[in-house]
Parts: C-alpha cells; sequence; structure tokens
C-alpha cells in the first residue's frame, strides 16, 4: 500500500496528522507493507521572516490579523499538538518561506533520507524555532539526518530540486487540494486535514481489503483540522 502525503513543514495539523498516522499504523497488521511518500507544498509561498518578530507577530502583521486573536488560534493549536506528544512554541518561532526546505527533502528523498528529513524540519520548526529559510540552519538539520553537509550546501547553492517542488504542487492543484495536509491512499481514497488515529486506522483497512479492485479517487468523510494559505482550520 502506498500513501502518499502532501503537506508543508510550517503546517501544524500536518505534524499533528503524522503522528496520529504513525498511531493508526502502529496498529495495522499489515504496516511493513505500506510505503509512505511525501509530496512538497507550499501554505504561502510569498512567506517571509520579519527580523526581531515571532510567529505570532510576523502572521499578524502579513495577514492582517489581530495579535490577540492569532496567540488565541495558536494556543489552541498547541492544546492540540500536546495530545500526540508534540511541542509547540509559537512564542518563538520564526516564521519562514519553505520553498528551500523542500528542495532539501527532495534531495533528501534521493538520498534515501527522506521521511528523516522530513521529521528533522518538522521538529526544527515548531519545537527548536529555527528559521527554516536559512541556509546555514538547512545545512545543519541535513547533516543531522547522515547527509553530506558540503554537498547539500552546494544543492541549496543552485536551482536543484526546483522543478520537482513545482509538480508535486501541481499535482496538489489537479487533484483537488485545498488544504494541508492531504493523504491519498493508493489512488483510491483521499483524507484531507489532522485526522484521529481512529479514522487512519479504518482508511487502512478499507483500502487494505479493497486493494485488488482500481482506482476510484473516493474521499472518506470526517471531520479534520487542516491548513490553507490563508489560515488554519479546526472543524
Amino acid at each position: 500500500m502506498k500513501i502518499e502525503i502532501w503537506s508543508d513543514f510550517v503546517c501544524p495539523f500536518c505534524y499533528i496528522g503524522k503522528r496520529n498516522l504513525e498511531k493508526a499504523l502502529e496498529g495495522f497488521s499489515h504496516h511493513e507493507s505500506v510505503t509512505i511518500e511525501y509530496k512538497s507544498y507550499q501554505l504561502d509561498p510569498a512567506a517571509r521572516n520579519i527580523p526581531g518578530k515571532n510567529f505570532c507577530e510576523t502572521f499578524s502583521e502579513l495577514k492582517g490579523i489581530p495579535l490577540g486573536e492569532v496567540k488565541t488560534m495558536n494556543e489552541q493549536v498547541t492544546n492540540q499538538a500536546k495530545t500526540v506528544g508534540l511541542d509547540y512554541r509559537f512564542d518563538t518561532m520564526q516564521y519562514a518561506n519553505t520553498f528551500d526546505a523542500h528542495r532539501l527533502f527532495q534531495y533528501a528523498e534521493r538520498k534515501g533520507k527522506g521521511a528523516a528529513m522530513t521529521e528533522r524540519l518538522l521538529h526544527a520548526y515548531f519545537t527548536e524555532s529555527e528559521l527554516l529559510s536559512d541556509m546555514d540552519t538547512l545545512v545543519q538539520l541535513a547533516g543531522e539526518v547522515g547527509m553530506d553537509r558540503e554537498e547539500v550546501r552546494q544543492v541549496l547553492k543552485t536551482e536543484k530540486y526546483t522543478q520537482k517542488v513545482k509538480e508535486d504542487i501541481a499535482v496538489a492543484g489537479e487533484i483537488g487540494v485545498q488544504g494541508v495536509p492531504f493523504f491519498v491512499f493508493n489512488e483510491k481514497y483521499a483524507l484531507s486535514g489532522a485526522q484521529p488515529s481512529e479514522i487512519f486506522a479504518q482508511a487502512l483497512a478499507k483500502v487494505w481489503e479493497e486493494e485488488g479492485e482500481s482506482p476510484t479517487a473516493k474521499k472518506i468523510k470526517s471531520k479534520t483540522s487542516y491548513c490553507t494559505d490563508e489560515d488554519c482550520v479546526e472543524q
């Protein structure tokens, strides 16, 4: 079984959804037959870091949302993250453009380090308040998952893997992705948002049972939390 996941490294629900899927896979008897394939997606292609301001202050300024509302929203997300063992620190988090981080991920994927790089980038952003648009930071994080730092730096100095990132984003548009995380199981079923582990477990069982059937591109309906280019939504 193949699970394709469109996500962004600065999407809070993408990290939560990742943990919920991992929990569901732990209880799935065929987990060794499941392959995870991450896909690039940018919530805000025009994102930029404002030196001296944290995530809440930057988000408020760039999106025109009152700072109090931003803090309240992030407190809710932080509490949700805690339920799956994640420690979000919006007070020191640094708003960043993730395009180069996605280029790094694509390179890491080629080197067999895609999954490790994805986890490292998410943790670095949400818990360690690292600036993911900074080249030195990306090189350091890549080295921590076993990649050659100098090779990574040389890749990031070029436009390599730009097209691959854009291709993933284009495919997302073609299949109707309107928010992330977005999960596609065996090209048969799609789940949008940080679903509870129970929903992921149902999807795994359902797709496994129907594995021999032709793709149907059905969506499994459920309540969810997801992020769009405007904001993050809890339903």
